[in-house]
């Protein structure tokens, strides 16, 4: 029997993950895999960090591939663990935590670094560069203790940036060498309507501005300019560009210059050693852009898969993006210089703008701003390299002279004419051809296409170009067409409900079977949806499907990054007792527990625990579990109240703890928080949970759709109530209602702002109806039990817990 070869991929970002995705599609079984990467996270999708920065997704939101993937695939993924060196004589490389591992292939794919310009005070507290998730969470935690920002750079990068930090409620100035933003992607027209735009949202600008210094303490507050000027400023952000990663590389002998110096197959200078990405530079260039990344990606597979290539031979590119809500294209060589003349057209009431740019009849550049949709057709000529003599006005105004306007040259015309080869989806790099044939291989909606390509899964810009080639080429009628609550059908949430109830579906399995489901075995969206919906339905009859949860919930804790579980008992109200701490710390130490730590909730969390150590923990602590790892009631968080504080209205605590003790155990829709304030002071923070109470003199306000996570969202206020008894009850008909309404995965915040506060209200202010809701969360309440007495009571079960392997599933 052949022994497999053995790849090693340093580097789990875009570049090296595309290129494994297409080796293990063009020879599945012909290596082992091995991936190193430095950060705590999956392979996630670096051009949506500035929309995680905004509000507009979430971390989970921009995942890539989830580790499901990973073990699916067999890929053994070490997260966090940086290789620290290469031999490339022994064929090895050693990470950070001392690991060995043998290559026949290796891919370097370290990406890039953020370029912190070398002035006095770089270094401070509050200089941060923008490049990954945790330079995102910096910027995050920065924002809700400071309020100015300077952001150093007025490429895309930094108006990202900025644009993250204004919806984080910051005052930011984007400071620029340059005299207009964006030299590298628009020309100076684009420029300056693209300024004016930014500056209507809020953004200040110092244009012409060279940063000397930065001045302050240990913190920064500030930037000094070359001129002797000034900017106040306590968060200070470098997006000046970026550098390749290479000193690994470097280290190891490898032949660098600016980057890892590689051949058109992307060979480096030994044996075995191939470079993609940023970090990869090929005939004199560096691309720091995703659509030749991906190129080189594709190259590099059907390489080592045996497969007939031609070599790559370097990328025009090409960039189409939304700035801040405004669309913006560029593409080849767009500045005006000797030999080549320019045509250009701008509409200031629509706010678009038009440039091409032209040499020996060949269309060699152009510049779209506002309106981007004859992007990719425009590219696909300045690649093919062939005439346009005569077509110039044609092109510059997107339809033919003599055509009514616009309008006469229709969308599908224009998508028809596209090459198969055009890219779709920059993010993604999605080709026409690819959309095309799996529209005609059989989906039928933007949903199952994204589901099947990828192509608007990441930004979403590119929707329109794939709902209009979704309308050219599928067969037969796709105006009923939607997107379902997953690629693997194409029903919506109340539809499936609504067909559960009258078709009395009672498992998974039924569901996909009756209401045809495109894949028999459901994916990781729509299996955890379903057994929540049949849960929800027949709390008397379903038996929980735990093969359709994500790991946390079946292991009822969080794994950490390096395969360990996080548990967290259940502390009501955030009241304990001596002899509980004595209970959890004899825990901790029995079992090696690494770190004890108190969450924002409250509560005790017991980091590190093994995964055969989770029975006897959970035995042992003898406490309910505080579901810290599920959709359902999380914690109630409450302040000290009429009890001790001099302040207090109303008995916090105790409303708090009668609330928890309620609902506990409630799966739910999306993860729920609850907090009890005992004055308007509001120490509990009640108006950012899913559901605050605050105690005012003779009652208790009830406030709803709160969230203090990336996107935070003041509660609404739903009621004024007397009585604590009035408080359980209004608890219980908002929270039944959200249960039965709201969809899966959805926060009580997005649910609010979707539905409205007066829809609810209009059903809760009708006495009969909210007992009725809070009678049906009573009954599903009485038959639950804490999960861990189960597993605690039968041996079967407790076998499961056998130690993980590398790659854990994703959780949600």
């Amino acid at each position: 029997m052949n022994r497999k070869k053995k790849i090693v991929l340093i580097g789990n970002g875009m570049a090296g993950m595309r290129t494994v995705e297409h080796v293990l599609k063009l020879a599945p079984e012909a290596y082992e895999i091995t991936v190193f990467g430095a950060e705590p996270h999956p392979n996630y999708n670096r051009i949506m960090l500035s929309s995680v920065l905004a509000g507009g997704a979430d971390m989970k939101e921009i995942v890539i591939n989830d580790l499901a993937w990973y073990e699916e695939n067999k890929i053994r993924l070490h997260l966090g663990d940086a290789v620290v060196q290469i031999d490339t004589k022994e064929r090895t490389v050693v990470s950070a935590s001392g690991l060995k591992a043998g290559y026949d292939t290796l891919i370097l794919a370290t990406g890039s670094n953020p370029f912190i310009l070398p002035i006095p005070g770089a270094r401070k507290e509050g200089v941060i560069g923008f490049r990954d998730i945790k330079d995102c969470e910096l910027m995050m935690e920065a924002s809700r203790k400071y309020k100015k920002a300077a952001v150093i750079g007025g490429g895309l990068l930094g108006l990202e940036a900025a644009r993250g930090l204004l919806h984080l409620g910051m005052d930011v100035s984007v400071v620029h060498i340059h005299p207009y933003l964006m030299e590298r992607q628009l020309d100076e027209p684009a420029s300056r309507m693209l300024k004016r735009e930014l500056e209507t949202q809020g953004m200040k600008f110092l244009l012409e501005k060279q940063t000397a210094s930065i001045y302050g303490g240990r913190r920064a507050e500030g930037l000094e300019f070359a001129d002797g000027s000034r900017l106040e400023a306590d968060l200070v952000v470098m997006a000046v560009g970026i550098k390749p990663n290479i000193e690994l590389a470097k280290e190891a002998g490898l032949e660098v210059a600016r980057g890892i110096v590689v051949n058109d197959y992307l060979e480096a200078s030994a044996p075995g050693v191939y470079a993609v990405g940023e970090c990869a530079e090929h005939r004199g260039i560096a691309y720091g852009l995703v659509a030749p990344l991906y190129e080189q990606g594709s190259v590099l597979a059907k390489r080592l898969a045996g497969a007939d290539t031609a070599g790559y031979e370097g990328s025009v590119t090409s960039t189409k993006l939304k700035v801040s809500g405004v669309d913006v294209f560029s593409a080849g060589y767009f500045n005006d210089t000797p030999g080549t003349r320019s045509l250009r057209i701008q509409d200031e009431l629509e706010g678009t703008y038009r440039k091409i740019v032209l040499q020996d009849d060949r269309l060699i550049g152009a510049v779209l701003f506002g309106d981007t949709t004859d992007g990719p057709s425009l590219f696909a000529k300045i690649k093919s390299g062939e005439s346009v003599a005569g077509k110039e006005k044609e092109l510059l105004l997107g339809y033919a002279p003599g055509q009514a306007g616009a309008g006469a040259s229709s969308p599908n015309a224009r998508l028809a004419a596209m090459a198969d080869d055009e890219i779709i989806c920059g993010c993604n790099g999605v080709t026409k051809g690819t959309i095309v044939e799996a529209v005609k291989g059989g989906c039928a909606s933007v949903g199952e296409i994204k589901a099947c390509t990828k192509a608007s899964g990441s930004c979403g810009g590119c929707k329109p170009l794939v709902e209009g080639l979704l309308h050219l080429y599928a067969e037969g009628d796709v105006k009923t067409a939607k997107e379902g609550i997953c690629g693997c059908t194409p029903l919506g949430r109340d539809e499936i409900v609504a067909s559960i109830k009258q078709m009395g579906l009672k498992s998974v399995r039924e569901v996909m079977n009756v209401l045809e489901w495109r894949e028999p075995e459901g994916c990781s969206k729509c299996r955890p949806a379903l057994n929540y919906y049949l849960g929800m339905l027949w709390p008397a009859e379903y038996v929980d499907e735990k093969e359709s949860r994500f790991a946390n919930e079946r292991y009822h804790a969080n794994i950490q990054k390096d395969g360990t579980f996080s548990v967290v008992p259940r502390i009501y109200g955030g009241v304990t007792s001596p002899a509980e701490l004595k209970r959890i710390a004899a825990v901790a130490e029995k079992y090696d527990v690494p770190m004890v730590k108190f969450t924002g909730g409250q509560r005790l969390d017991l980091l590190g625990v093994k995964k055969e150590d989770l029975p006897k923990v959970w035995e042992e602590l003898d406490m309910a579990s505080g579901h810290a790892y599920s959709k359902a009631l999380r914690t109630v968080k409450t302040c000290v109240g009429s009890t001790f504080c001099r302040f207090g209205t109303q008995d916090s605590i105790g409303m708090g703890i009668r609330l928890e003790k309620a609902f506990e155990r409630l799966n739910t829709p999306g993860k729920v928080k609850l907090a009890v304030s005992g004055c308007p002071r509001n120490c509990a923070e009640a108006t950012i949970k899913d559901l605050g109470v605050v105690a005012i003199d003779g009652g208790w306000e009830i406030h709803v759709g709160g969230n203090g996570g990336v996107k935070v969202r003041a509660a609404d206020l739903l009621c004024v109530v007397k009585t604590e008894d009035e408080v359980l009850e209004w608890t219980a008909g908002f929270l039944q209602h959200y249960r039965e309404q709201a969809n899966w995965n959805e926060r009580t915040a997005q649910w609010v702002e979707r539905v409205g506060l007066d829809a609810i209200k209009a059903v809760l202010e009708h006495a009969e109806e909210r007992q009725a809701l809070a009678a049906r969360i009573e009954d599903t309440l009485s038959r639950t039990t804490d999960p861990w007495k189960e597993i605690i009571e039968n041996e079967e079960l407790r076998k499961n817990f056998e130690p993980l392997q590398d790659v854990q599933l994703q959780n949600s």
